[in-house]
C-alpha cells in the first residue's frame, strides 16, 4: 500500500473522505458473499475489506496521526478488555454493560448513518445493557400490538390517500410517527426473540422477490399482462408459487 501510495497516480491522490465510498461498498460486498456461501467470493471480498483499513492506517501514517501497528494494538488492548475473565482477574460481565459505563449518553458513538433496522436493533441492545428491557417476549408483543391499534386509529383519521407516492401533510406526518413506533417495537420483539430484525427483512425480502419472479414467469407463459391483470389473477398466481414452494419443501 505503502508503495502504491508512491507510483500510482489513482492511490496518492486518495484521502480518508475519498475513500469512505469504497469502504461502504466492500463492507456489502462482504456481505453479499456471506449471504451466498461462497468462500472463494467471501475470500476475495474480505481481501478488498482489508485493503480498505490498509489504506486509511497508512493515510493515517503519513499524517502523523497513527500507524497500522498502534490498530492492531488497540484491537488486542480492547478485545483484552472485553474478556477479562479470559486475559486476567476480572469477572465476566456483558459488552453493552462495560460499555455503558464508558459513555456518558445511549447514543455515543452510534452513528446516525446506520441502517435504520440495524440501529434500531442497537439502541434497544444498548438500553437492555443498563437494564431497560422486558424479562420475555411477552413486553414488545404486547407493544406491537399497543403500536398497531394505534396506526389503525390514525389510518381512520388520515384523508384519502394517493395511490402513488407518500404526501407529507400534517395528517400524513402523524401516520408516518405512528408507524415508526410500529416498526421499532416489531425490531425489539425481534431482538427479544434472538432474531435480527435486519437479517429477518433480508430473508423476507428475498422470499417476494423469488415469489414475485414467480408470478412474472407464469404470467409470461399464459399470455397475461401484469399491470392489467388485476389484483384477483395476480393473487391467484401468488397462491399457485407459494403452494409449489411448499411441495418443494415437503419433497
Amino acid at each position: 500500500m505503502k508503495d502504491l501510495r508512491v507510483r500510482c497516480e489513482w492511490d496518492a491522490a486518495q484521502t480518508h473522505e475519498s475513500l469512505r465510498p469504497y469502504l461502504i461498498e466492500e463492507a456489502h460486498e462482504v456481505d453479499d458473499a456471506i449471504r451466498s456461501g461462497d468462500d472463494r467470493q467471501l475470500r476475495e471480498e474480505l481481501g478488498d475489506l482489508l485493503l480498505q483499513v490498509l489504506f486509511h492506517s497508512v493515510l493515517a501514517e503519513e499524517r502523523g496521526a497513527f500507524t497500522f501497528q498502534d490498530v492492531a494494538d488497540g484491537f488486542v488492548t480492547k478485545m483484552k478488555g472485553r474478556h477479562p475473565h479470559l486475559y486476567g482477574d476480572g469477572a465476566r460481565e456483558p459488552w453493552e454493560r462495560q460499555k455503558a459505563k464508558q459513555r456518558e449518553s445511549l447514543v455515543d458513538g452510534l452513528p446516525p448513518s446506520l441502517p435504520s433496522l440495524h440501529r434500531a436493533y442497537r439502541l434497544q441492545d444498548r438500553a437492555a445493557g443498563v437494564g431497560f428491557d422486558w424479562p420475555d417476549e411477552g413486553g414488545p408483543l404486547g407493544k406491537v400490538e399497543e403500536e398497531l391499534e394505534e396506526v389503525r386509529a390514525e389510518l381512520a383519521r388520515v384523508p384519502a390517500r394517493p395511490a402513488h407516492g407518500p404526501v407529507y401533510d400534517k395528517a400524513h406526518s402523524r401516520l408516518e410517527a405512528e408507524l415508526g413506533d410500529l416498526l421499532f417495537a416489531v425490531v425489539n420483539l425481534c431482538r427479544k426473540a434472538g432474531v435480527h430484525p435486519a437479517l429477518a427483512m433480508d430473508r423476507a425480502n428475498d422470499k417476494f422477490a423469488r415469489r414475485f419472479r414467480g408470478i412474472e414467469d407464469r404470467a409470461k407463459q399464459r399470455g397475461m399482462e401484469l399491470s392489467t391483470a388485476g389484483l384477483e389473477a395476480l393473487d391467484g398466481l401468488w397462491d399457485e408459487v407459494k403452494r409449489e414452494e411448499a411441495d418443494g419443501e415437503g419433497a
